[in-house]
């Protein structure tokens, strides 16, 4: 097996429809050597967590007959029931999709969760009491993820919470577990870049020693998503410079699917473009 590196798709840059079968093919057959899984606030997705063992087993058996893994889930739900919200119910909801997350991602073999860096993300989640509780309730999720093997990765998001790796390591230095680092987003982290006149592989060196994965995905000055590879000006010279150096040997192409009958060309488009970037920043 040859263990340079591995490069995953988000399976959001697929139509929802497809099996898993499906799914994974697809992925594998246009350059991919895994899918990351969404878990995100939508009820069918939500639905996931409370997949019977009969279910699971079908996920797993999928994998299995055609070869592809489910290498990291995005729990990206917690944009809706984030650590620091105002209502306690939706806080302890937080808890309760993180241990359910963290059973699900053993039950499929899955070693990383990308956790998404909001405290507070809609309008009706914020308050002044945010960002403590949110640390609180971070600090009660690492050590599930502890007790599970599992390691939870800050993904660096598009709101000033945590839109670098700086602001991750900030609470990551906090709790001081093994089972908490970074998973940053490049494209992300491109945007806060210019907003804040830094250089994104210096923000990356930062976390060394703490960045589990990281995402790979176009943007530009104030768009954060729905672009193909190669439209915006995400530095990925800069960030994989950086993160190569420092052993980061997974990533994911983040696109999403748009409703284009040629999609698998978008996504062989991603693989190809992710590739030619990543082994001219290893030679």
């Amino acid at each position: 097996m040859d263990t340079t590196y591995r490069l995953g798709l988000y399976e959001k840059a697929m139509p929802q429809q497809l099996s898993w079968e499906e799914c994974l093919t697809s992925a594998a057959s246009c350059g991919f050597d895994y899918v990351e899984i969404s878990i995100d606030e939508s009820k069918e997705r939500q639905a996931r967590l409370d997949w019977t063992a009969q279910e699971r087993h079908a996920v797993v058996a999928a994998m299995r007959a055609t070869g592809v893994p489910l290498g990291s889930m995005c729990l990206s739900g917690s944009r809706k029931w984030p650590f620091g919200a105002k209502d306690p119910k939706k806080r302890s909801y937080s808890l309760k999709m993180m241990d359910k997350a963290l059973e699900l991602a053993c039950d499929l073999g899955l070693h990383i969760i990308q956790l998404a860096g909001y405290d507070a993300y809609y309008d009706e989640d914020a308050w002044d009491g945010s960002e403590a509780y949110f640390a609180e309730n971070l600090a009660r999720a690492t050590e599930m993820a502890a007790a599970a093997g599992v390691v939870l990765g800050f993904e660096t998001m598009e709101t000033p919470f945590m839109d670098t790796v700086a602001k991750s390591m900030h609470y990551v230095n906090q709790i001081q577990s093994p089972f908490l680092g970074v998973y940053p987003d490049v494209g992300n982290l491109t945007n806060a870049s210019f907003l804040y006149g830094t250089s994104v592989a210096d923000d990356i060196a930062t976390g060394a020693g703490h960045i589990f994965a990281a995402h790979l995905k176009e943007t530009r000055a104030g768009q954060y998503r729905d672009m193909f590879f190669g439209e915006g000006t995400t530095d990925y010279t800069g960030a994989l410079s950086q993160l190569l150096s420092q052993g980061v040997r997974r990533f994911v192409c983040e696109q999403w699917y748009l409703g284009s009958p040629n999609w698998k060309k978008d996504i062989a488009h991603a693989s190809e473009f992710a590739r030619t970037k990543i082994e001219a920043c290893l030679r």
